[in-house]
């Protein structure tokens, strides 16, 4: 109970924009130096954030082919970045653990540290909204799914801890740069989902869909089925290239900083109207008429939008799929990164580990 309530005066706080640490960041009056004017790919530069191996792989002593191993990481490891260099980062392990060079094509990021702007609301870190054709799924619906929810030392205030493929997060950071422009938000409700979860997801809307025919016919009506709704196998989720996301229409913002760069903060937005509650896992959620390929860029250009889409679950569909990403046919608010399925394929990342601390810095550049 104490946790809970620790988390929803600090998830607050973070809504309204109070500085959880005096001086950690500014208001609208600070100075620094944007980050994107001197031509980086994201919002903040990845020096401080913190990353983590998405797959087994070495740590090498030097960025070259060849190199010296002074280390191998297993899946899910931490660490803080200190500086990139070509295809490699510097890291460091935990606080003040073992540095050297990986290849960052195969790492996860933090969003929050790189794109501070976007509003993150992991509702599976705390209460999960997952319902079936409106009934609450056992064990899933209202409960905290994982740990996802610790204090940032780079932004200065509690923040969820949201990782994601490092090349997938420069395509959210345009897909935000966009929304932005237009005066709203994206909203991220998940993006990594460790495989344990996903696994308990599947068992326990299974166990629904036994005991409920209302849920068993809705998900089982031609031409949809489980599968379409929730991952048997490994998701995109466990790779870190997809999201669930809403969007928002921003009412006030604010200039802070982290280091010496600066950076937008949404204090308050107003969600736009969706064809359902997020994360409702049956055909009232889906995106189009009918299935469509979740892997190929085009074809779900062609499709029909279903009746339900709402003209902010069309606007939302339109900054991702500008900047590449495909949407899932059977959830709205689902976008895949066909580039980085191949990118996590390749390296073999299967989400078998949970990512539930930080290690995130201002971002000064270079050792710290």
């Amino acid at each position: 109970m104490f946790k809970t309530l620790v988390w929803v005066m600090t998830f607050l706080l973070s809504l309204i924009g109070a500085p959880l640490v005096a001086g950690a960041h500014s208001n609208a009056a600070a100075i620094g130096t944007c980050y994107r004017a001197q031509g980086g790919s994201l919002e903040l530069p990845v020096s401080g954030a913190t990353g983590w191996a998405a797959s087994a792989m070495p740590m090498y002593g030097a960025p070259v082919s060849g190199a010296s191993i002074v280390l191998n990481l297993s899946p899910g490891q931490a660490f803080t970045i200190i500086e990139e260099y070509d295809i490699w980062w510097n890291v460091r392990l935990g606080y003040d653990g073992v540095s050297g060079w990986v290849l960052h094509r195969g790492c996860f990021i933090n969003l929050p540290d790189v794109i501070p702007s976007i509003v993150f609301d992991i509702t599976n870190a705390y209460g999960s909204l997952k319902h079936s054709y409106g009934y609450e799924i056992p064990n899933i619906t209202r409960y905290a799914l994982y740990d996802a929810w610790a204090f940032n030392y780079r932004l200065g205030r509690y923040e969820f801890i949201v990782p994601a493929l490092y090349s997938t997060s420069m395509l959210i950071f345009e897909a935000q740069q966009a929304a932005l422009a237009d005066g709203n938000t994206i909203v991220i409700y998940e993006a990594f989902r460790p495989r344990a979860t996903q696994q308990s997801v599947v068992s326990n809307l299974q166990g629904l869909m036994n005991n409920n025919a209302n849920v068993r016919r809705a998900i089982n009506a031609p031409p949809w089925s489980l599968n379409w709704f929730i991952s048997t196998g490994i998701s995109n989720h466990q790779r870190g290239v997809a999201f669930d996301v809403g969007l928002g229409r921003v009412i006030a913002q604010e200039t802070r900083t982290s280091g010496a760069y600066i950076y937008t903060h949404i204090t308050t937005h107003k969600r736009h109207v969706m064809p359902t509650l997020m994360h409702e896992l049956s055909p009232l959620a889906v995106t189009f008429a009918y299935p469509v390929s979740s892997t190929c860029p085009n074809t779900w250009r062609a499709a029909t939008p279903a009746d339900s889409m709402t003209e902010g679950a069309l606007l939302l569909q339109g900054y991702l799929t500008n900047v590449g990403f495909i949407p899932l046919a059977s959830e709205w608010w689902h976008f895949n990164d066909p580039y980085g399925i191949r990118i996590a394929n390749d390296a073999r990342i299967n989400g078998e580990f949970f990512t539930d601390a930080v290690y995130s810095k201002p971002p000064f550049g270079g050792d710290f």
